[in-house]
């Protein structure tokens, strides 16, 4: 596209044509963001497509004025600010699907750098069998949400798929006998029946202060949208103990990590070991493309890596790329998960303030299943590749068990 002045570009609707041409093409690739990224001379246009940036598209830096104002009147922010960040949300609807859309606005040295975040509607909700639990480990947690009362943590780094999986969770648990409130940073998507309240400290509601009152509401189920700090994880805790069902999330690398890290914030064992239900480490892997993947056999060597018994056969496939998967290799994305449910031994060890290395052994030969084990029976049935389950549970120091 030619350099145009802002003028002719305002007058003309070029700009208009433009990013709804790019929203489209992102909801086409199944994009998740959009990137509006200024450079000192073009602006940059990259999506996240499973998980992974790729730039698409390159356009004038003249451009860039035009469409962070034409992204702030539909968010409905202030125009004439480009100096502070600014956040909001639009909706639209692309073919038969409708989307909410989080802008955020945020100055640079060479402009105002634009992200907006796709929340498509129709796939927030999902079947907790749709999300990639295994079978046995969607029976227990199916167990667990249903329990009277009691806390349950999800945790995971962002982009791990902890919403969709609690939004899931409470659209199972979910019926007119029941009042379930939810405390969230933003509320992403509306659910039927259920009052959902976005924490706003400009006006004093924390995650704190919004717990408690939303305590006096009278709730059989309450969704805390993050555990941030000692405060908000006492109050969650204790909820807990006096006849509440609380889901909430929490950034740790892995379940038994959640337990070390409420200690650390000053939560008594005691009551963790008391109040805890299960907690629930998830991450998200690409899919190999089906059309274009290609077997192979493990070396000694990757076996050895992975623990892998000589006598298990096995096959994985590589990502080889082709038209249907965009050249990636990769097409859609699943989880993987870490459930870890306390049961007498396991809480004796963390009100003895054990190691997390004795919990997590202790776990493990109960029947726990690692973020990594979970990933490489997925290698192994051909949904994802090894390389993949690596990258995304590098984090988590733990290998495979058979």
């Amino acid at each position: 596209m030619a350099a145009r002045t802002q003028k002719e570009v305002e007058s003309s609707g070029v700009i208009v044509q433009l990013l709804t041409r790019t929203i489209q093409f992102a909801v086409s690739r199944n994009a998740s963001d959009i990137h509006i990224e200024p450079d000192q001379d073009m602006v940059r246009v990259r999506f996240r497509v499973d998980g992974i940036l790729r730039e698409v598209e390159k356009h004038p830096i003249s451009l860039l004025e035009s469409l962070a104002s034409r992204v702030k009147v539909l968010a409905e922010l202030d125009i004439a600010e480009r100096r502070k960040p600014q956040e909001g949300r639009f909706h639209l609807s692309v073919g038969d699907k409708s989307y909410d859309v989080r802008v955020s606005v945020f100055p640079t040295i060479h402009g105002e750098n634009i992200a907006l975040r796709l929340l498509d509607k129709s796939t927030i909700i999902l079947g907790l069998e749709q999300l990639g639990m295994r079978p046995d480990m969607l029976n227990v947690y199916n167990r667990m949400i249903h329990g009277p009362y009691g806390i349950i943590f999800v945790t995971g780094p962002n982009g791990s798929g902890k919403t969709t999986t609690l939004y899931s969770t409470l659209n199972i648990i979910n019926s007119v006998e029941k009042n379930i409130v939810t405390l969230e940073d933003p509320v992403e998507y509306q659910l039927p029946l259920i009052r959902q309240t976005q924490v706003d400290p400009d006006a004093g509601v924390t995650f704190a202060s919004g717990l408690r009152a939303l305590l006096r509401q009278d709730p059989d189920v309450v969704l805390l949208g993050e555990i941030r700090d000692a405060e908000t994880a006492e109050i969650a805790v204790r909820a807990a103990l006096t006849g509440h069902l609380v889901f909430t999330t929490i950034h740790t690398n892995d379940s038994v990590g959640t337990l070390a890290r409420l200690t650390d914030m000053g939560v008594e064992p005691v009551l963790i070991s008391s109040s805890t239900l299960g907690v629930l480490a998830q991450r998200l892997v690409r899919l190999v493309c089906t059309s274009c993947r290609e077997p192979y056999e493990p070396t000694p060597e990757l076996r050895k890596q992975l623990n892998l018994p000589p006598n298990v056969q096995a096959t994985f496939y590589r990502a080889a790329g082709c038209d249907r998967c965009d050249r990636a290799g990769y097409l859609g994305r699943t989880g993987i998960f870490e459930l870890l449910k306390p049961d007498e031994e396991l809480r004796d060890l963390i009100t003895a303030r054990s190691p997390y290395d004795v919990i997590a052994k202790a776990a493990r030969q109960k029947g726990m299943k690692t973020l990594r084990d979970d990933g490489i029976a997925k290698a192994l049935d051909g949904l994802t590749t090894v390389e993949e389950v690596l990258r995304v549970t590098s984090a988590n120091p733990q290998l495979a068990v058979f």
